[in-house]
């Protein structure tokens, strides 16, 4: 009998350094990707900006914008060739932990109403549909909605 051994996972935080390979995932995944500019504003702008690393290899990121005791989700992302294998679920505890560390009662974000995959991860989590925000996103075909989610921490 042999051993399976799981990948080692690890969250830390994101430097200029790392973000060619952001921005690779980013531009893989997306029709309408973050530009370097907005993961450099972030960083610039003190946000909780983390990688995410299965035995060393970037696989995801997120970035969290928290002010006073409330947390709002800007991106989580993990690579298309990860998809489907658990690590968006790992990831989005990791990420809502460190807010609720962090002083976070309360977390919201944005997602698109096509994203089924991400709605299914944030429905799953506890999350709970409080809003639309009308033409948010740019999309193929003009402008879509975003759903505006939050969960209590």
């Amino acid at each position: 009998m042999s051993a399976v051994l799981k990948p080692a996972l690890e969250l830390r935080p994101m430097t200029e350094a790392d973000l060619p390979a952001v921005l690779a995932i980013e531009n893989a995944i997306y029709a309408f990707p973050w530009t370097l500019g907005n993961f450099r504003d972030s960083l610039a702008a003190h946000y909780a900006c983390w990688i995410y690393l299965r035995d060393g290899e970037l696989i995801g990121y997120a970035v969290l914008m928290q002010a006073a005791d409330e947390a709002h989700l800007l991106n989580l992302s993990i690579a298309g060739a990860c998809h489907r294998r658990g690590y968006g679920k790992s990831l989005l505890q990791q990420v809502c932990a460190a807010a609720q560390k962090r002083g976070a009662r309360l977390i919201f974000l944005e997602v698109r109403p096509s994203n089924t995959a991400a709605l299914r991860l944030y429905e799953r989590h506890g999350f709970q549909l409080i809003g639309r925000r009308r033409d948010y996103y740019p999309a193929q075909t003009g402008r879509e909605d975003a759903l505006i989610y939050s969960l209590p921490l």
